[in-house]
């Protein structure tokens, strides 16, 4: 394993650490008002903070439907999703130190309920990763992460109480762990989560024809393509004779 893709895997710890973290701690405070707008910021910042290194997954349904799109490579999905599972798991063994066990109000809702929940807003969040984050129509928006957190808060407000709104398999991990949900249940939810991102990514590349990206894509990689794009147009420019100055004193130099 190199250092970059060390580094990716720890920025992918790191992000989902704090995703799940969050996610705890609100669960944790029976009064805590915006709850999803709180774990939708926590996801947009953290993309932000760590889509110009791994390309901010932090959501093992989110790796697989860039794996299938072609934006990041089988070793890396699955050393992100290794790294994922991790970070879940060490924030559901920290928030207990803040605020003790919690406990959750009980999902009432059948198991075709919570499947088909999770699978919509499963679908939502990994189509929007996709267009926004890997589609070379929107390659150097500022925007991707705002869009991405934004998805999660709106799927939250919208189905969260029928299935608790994980929308994530490494989420659903860490709150069976803190006792939000019944680990019995977790077959479900990554059932449904992982379907959802395998038909979310084949609706993206069936809906934008496009070629597969080389690597991961991140912010840094669509702003490289646009200095590219950039000292080629300036090239073509110049064999063009555009810049008739530097043409003449190429003349005068030769005739020296």
């Amino acid at each position: 394993m190199d250092g970059l893709h060390t580094r990716k895997c720890i920025v992918e710890f790191i992000g989902t650490f704090f995703l799940v973290f969050v996610i705890g701690c609100v669960s944790s405070q029976p009064h805590v008002l915006l709850g999803p707008l709180a774990i939708g910021a926590a996801l947009m910042v953290m993309i932000f903070a760590g889509g110009h290194i791994s390309g901010g997954h932090y959501n093992p349904a989110v790796t697989l439907g860039a794996w299938i799109r072609g934006a990041c490579t089988g070793v890396e999905a699955g050393s992100y999703v290794v790294a994922q599972v991790i970070g879940a798991t060490v924030a559901s063994l920290t928030v207990p130190m803040l605020f003790g066990h919690a406990s959750a109000a009980a999902i009432t809702a059948s198991p075709v309920q919570i499947m088909l929940a999770e699978f919509l807003g499963t679908f939502a969040l990994v189509y929007i990763v996709l267009n926004v984050a890997t589609a070379t129509a929107t390659s150097g928006n500022s925007f991707y992460g705002l869009a991405i957190g934004f998805t999660v808060f709106v799927q939250a407000v919208a189905i969260g109480k029928i299935s608790g709104g994980a929308f994530n398999p490494a989420v659903a991990i860490g709150v069976s762990f803190l006792g939000l949900m019944n680990g019995l249940n977790l077959w479900m939810y990554w059932l449904s989560e992982f379907l959802g991102a395998g038909v979310a990514a084949v609706c993206f590349l069936l809906l934008n024809r496009e070629q597969p990206p080389e690597r991961s894509v991140a912010s840094h990689d669509r702003a490289q393509d646009q200095t590219n794009r950039s000292i080629r147009a300036a090239a073509l420019q110049t064999r063009n004779g555009q810049f008739p100055r530097l043409e003449r004193i190429s003349s005068l130099e030769k005739e020296r």
